[in-house]
């Protein structure tokens, strides 16, 4: 039961082109600011669930350019299941409208 609702508090990103950065830590940076970017699209004016990533991870091996995609943690149960409500705002916004997100699975 506990492993459940820790679970919850993950999403999967999809469509989300890298960047072209070889070094690691100022690509997970730039990562971590590109989810926290989406999240704000998806949330109310009053929310300030962008706040509440804990960890961003790209799955699979880097490519340049390539699409990967990308797995954000939060920090609350709460946060995870107001953007998975919301995560449809993505189809009307022009400069997201190839990204989605998926409740992680393992």
């Amino acid at each position: 039961m506990v492993q459940d609702a820790v679970d919850k508090k993950k999403a999967s990103f999809y469509g989300m082109r890298e960047r072209k950065n070889p070094n690691k830590f100022i690509r997970e940076r730039e990562e971590r600011e590109m989810a926290k970017t989406v999240i704000k699209r998806v949330q109310d004016s009053t929310q300030e669930f962008d706040l509440e990533v804990e960890k961003v991870i790209r799955l699979g091996r880097y490519s340049e350019g390539g699409k990967r995609p990308m797995k954000v943690k939060m920090r609350s149960q709460v946060a995870a299941e107001e953007i998975m409500a919301r995560k449809g705002k993505l189809a009307d916004d022009v400069d997201h409208k190839e990204i989605w997100i998926n409740r992680d699975k393992n």
